[in-house]
This record gives structure tokens, C-alpha cells and sequence, in this order.
């Protein structure tokens, strides 16, 4: 007999990660979104060598987790699949939406948005989706969804927006066709406004380039 799948709706739960403290000093709010395979306890130890004073970070967490290659010891997560993704992208918007919520971040301080490589999608569904004002998107070795259009960033100023489009120079993923689709999406999305920096090495994230990235 023919099967059919349905759906439910239901309450969940997850967790998400913070560092330091938001004080009088504080200046940026980093929203980061991790890759594919991290925890977001780990991830954020890339963001070691900010200013703590200066930064805070929101570090949510994918909620696929699964065990990392065969050995059932490390765990790795996802943030979504082709398998009913449509349903999982809402899901996730609003898991971040609830964080952010429950965070209740002061208005003046700059929001600074990271996604790196799975995160990429994440981190730009989110912004065409919530339309937040930010101060710095970084954009770190992940793709950039087919299905956004220049109308879905048609709220972004981008003389005050900085965009900032990070991959190494030997980035196995990142194939001859796949970067001059990407940068045909980055100059269609961003108005020619992107800023694209590059640096020896593959797909992994570079800790010394975090705190450059702020100038």
C-alpha cells in the first residue's frame, strides 16, 4: 500500500553558546553561526583572540547532531539536509529567533554576522528573513543559497552594512565553477559592495583573520 508522510508540530529544545559578558564596554554582538560537523563549545574557541571587553558572542547550535566517522565518540551537528528542507529552514529561523529573544541585546551596540561554511546559508536566511540592521556580515567559506534574490536584501544599506566574503586559495570545495557562480551571486546580492579577501590555505577557519576582520 502506498505510505504517506505527514507532519506534526510540537515543542522542542536546544541549546546555544555565549561568551564574556555585555557590559558598559561592549561594543560588537558577534551572531555566528557554526559549519557542518562542529559543536558550537568548540567553534567558538576560534573567537579566542577577540577583545572581551569589546565582544560578545551568540554561538547557537545546529540541532542535528550525529556521531562524527565510526568510532561513536565525537559528536558532530547540522543545521539542515535536501530531506524536507523547506520545513527545517523555518525550524531553525525560529530556534533564532527564540535566542535572540531570550538574549534581549541593547539596541546601540553593532551586530556583527558570521556564518562559515554550512553557516553561510543559515547566517543569510536569517538576515533576508529577519531584515536586522547589521553592522558586518562576514561571510567565511560556505555558499550563498540559490534562492535569495537582490529584493530579499532590498532593506540592507550597503554604505553602512560592510559585506565581507572570506575563502582560502585552496579551499577543496570550492571548484572553478562553483566561485564564479558564487561570485556571480555576491555581485548580483551585494551591489558590487562585497569585499572578498582570500588566504593561503583550505577550508578551515584562520583565528588570526577573526580579529582583522573587525578593521
Amino acid at each position: 500500500m502506498p505510505h504517506l508522510e505527514k507532519s506534526v508540530t510540537y515543542t522542542t529544545e536546544n541549546t546555544y553558546l555565549t561568551q564574556n559578558q555585555i557590559t558598559e564596554k561592549t561594543k560588537n554582538v558577534w551572531l555566528v553561526f557554526h559549519g557542518i560537523g562542529y559543536l558550537s563549545r568548540f567553534f567558538v574557541k576560534y573567537f579566542d583572540g577577540l577583545d572581551p571587553e569589546e565582544n560578545y558572542l551568540i554561538v547557537p547550535q545546529a540541532p542535528s547532531k550525529y556521531y562524527l566517522k565510526n568510532e561513536y565518540k565525537y559528536v558532530g551537528a547540522s543545521w539542515l539536509t535536501k530531506e524536507n528542507t523547506t520545513m527545517d529552514i523555518n525550524n531553525v529561523l525560529a530556534y533564532i529567533e527564540a535566542v535572540l529573544e531570550a538574549e534581549k541585546l541593547p539596541e546601540n551596540l553593532n551586530l556583527i554576522l558570521f556564518g562559515f561554511s554550512q553557516g553561510v546559508s543559515v547566517a543569510t536566511r536569517w538576515w533576508a528573513n529577519s531584515k536586522r540592521s547589521c553592522r558586518q556580515v562576514i561571510l567565511y567559506a560556505g555558499g550563498i543559497p540559490n534562492e535569495l534574490t537582490k529584493d530579499d536584501l532590498a532593506f540592507v544599506d550597503f554604505d553602512t552594512t560592510k559585506i565581507k566574503l572570506v575563502y582560502g586559495d585552496a579551499d577543496e570545495f570550492l571548484t572553478p565553477d562553483r566561485l564564479l557562480m558564487e561570485k556571480r551571486k555576491i555581485e548580483t546580492l551585494f551591489k558590487g559592495k562585497a569585499e572578498i579577501i582570500t588566504f593561503t590555505g583550505g577550508h578551515g577557519v584562520k583565528p588570526n583573520l577573526i580579529h582583522d576582520l573587525l578593521n
